[in-house]
């Protein structure tokens, strides 16, 4: 009796042994996407305009900036859509008879509770492709253009050159 006993508690164990092998393969799902290979065709003669604004609420690059950029992106009449998450700036340029500034602000909220649209204004050209050299600044890109003088002193007015500075900027001003 106690052999079989013996032989009945290794026949349990080798039972679970070769049963609960680690062996299991992952779960394989697919899972079909809505994706649009329709290329967005833009009105040759719609009237566009620009807007920007700044969104409040935005905690990362990847999650928030892009979601709202593409939300805004694929509203019709949309041409372009751009968000800075370092700036918290958007830049949106759309079909005036077909979008409104409020329905950006609207795409917006909707991408989430937390997003705050402020300071939505409509602008000629984008503050990024209107961005002017600094004085003295050697770079390449500023080569041949006119610097301006953006900064300001802690008092909010236009600094202003001293007579002995031998900047560019400053040289071009004693010529006027």
């Amino acid at each position: 009796m106690k052999n079989l006993k013996h032989i009945f508690a290794i026949l349990v164990v080798v039972t679970f042994l070769t049963s609960c092998k680690d062996n299991v393969s992952p779960e394989v799902k697919t899972v079909e996407m809505e994706t649009s290979s329709e290329v967005k065709e833009l009105d040759p003669n719609a009237t566009y305009a620009k807007a920007e604004f700044t969104i409040e609420g935005m905690t990362c690059a990847m999650g928030c900036a892009k979601t709202i950029e593409n939300k805004m992106a694929h509203m019709e009449g949309v041409k372009s859509a751009k968000v800075d998450f370092d700036k918290k700036l958007a830049m949106v340029e759309y079909d005036e008879a077909k979008v409104t500034p409020a329905s950006l602000e609207e795409t917006v909220k909707k991408a989430g509770e937390v997003y705050e649209v402020k300071d939505l204004k409509k602008v000629d050209s984008f503050s990024s492709e209107t961005m002017a050299c600094k004085p003295g600044c050697t770079k390449d890109c500023c080569a041949g253009k006119k610097a301006e003088v953006k900064e300001t002193a802690s008092n909010d007015k236009p600094m202003t050159c001293k007579e002995d500075c031998k900047m560019a900027c400053c040289a071009q001003k004693a010529k006027a």
